[in-house]
């Protein structure tokens, strides 16, 4: 019996430590990720996940165009697909874009064939709409293990993850979001928003808030490739 229970300690400690490793911010097996940058100057980058929407994307872009500010939309390749309008609006306003699967599933257990697909479907979607720059790869819902990031260091492919998440509860209302972006920045920082559904209607009021704050603590809103760029970090090949 004590040997089935120290079996059975063992086998949950184990995976306990596996779902720990997959949601790791600041640590992946195989390849490079990112989740701040090391820079002294007072730069952040906003994030945007998911998407693009019709309902929603140009809202957002409004928000952004009205204060000046290029940002960094992680897209699915099926909604690229399918919005490709919205797709080439984010180009034309000189965002970044990075590659957020396919499908959006939880990529933990996918095999590489797999990934290779969701990843290559999505890149083809992105450069369909006209986007030429490099695309770094954010995991759905933050997840990884084994397979995605072995394929990722494969391509040399940067996995862009992040340091500040004002809006991961989604019952928190415009004004704690907005405080939690402006209060949790640093210089370097990546802050991630979701923004592209109609249950997030809290992120999008507080965005201009978010903007303002950040300006008024004397940072300068960039891309994830300029906030790069100002660390030393190679963002991959342009072309997977």
């Amino acid at each position: 019996m004590t040997r089935w229970l120290v079996l059975l300690a063992a086998v949950a400690a184990l995976v306990l430590g596996l779902w720990q490793l997959s949601r790791a911010r600041e640590f992946q097996l195989f390849g490079r990720l990112v989740a701040h940058v090391e820079t002294d100057r007072p730069l952040v980058a906003l994030t945007f996940d998911d998407g693009p929407t019709p309902d929603y994307t140009d809202q957002i872009l409004g928000i952004l165009a009205g204060r000046g500010v290029r940002a960094t939309f992680f897209v699915t390749g099926r909604d690229a697909t399918e919005h490709p309008a919205e797709t080439a609006a984010l180009v034309a306003a000189g965002h970044a874009l990075g590659n957020h699967s396919w499908s959006h599933q939880r990529m933990v257990l996918m095999r590489p064939a797999e990934v290779v697909q969701e990843l290559a479907r999505t890149d083809d979607a992105i450069r369909a709409a006209g986007y030429e720059g490099p695309l770094p790869f954010r995991p759905p819902y933050g997840k990884k293990l084994f397979s995605l990031p072995w394929v990722l260091a494969q391509q040399d492919r940067l996995t862009v993850m992040w340091d500040v998440e004002p809006d991961s509860d989604p019952n928190a209302g415009a004004e704690r979001i907005a405080r939690a972006a402006i209060d949790q920045a640093r210089p370097g920082s990546i802050i991630l928003l979701h923004a592209m559904y109609d249950s997030r209607a809290a992120t999008r009021a507080a965005l201009p808030a978010i903007i303002d704050g950040l300006r008024e603590r004397g940072f300068q809103l960039v891309t994830v490739p300029d906030l790069l760029a100002a660390g030393g970090v190679a963002p991959g090949p342009a072309t997977p």
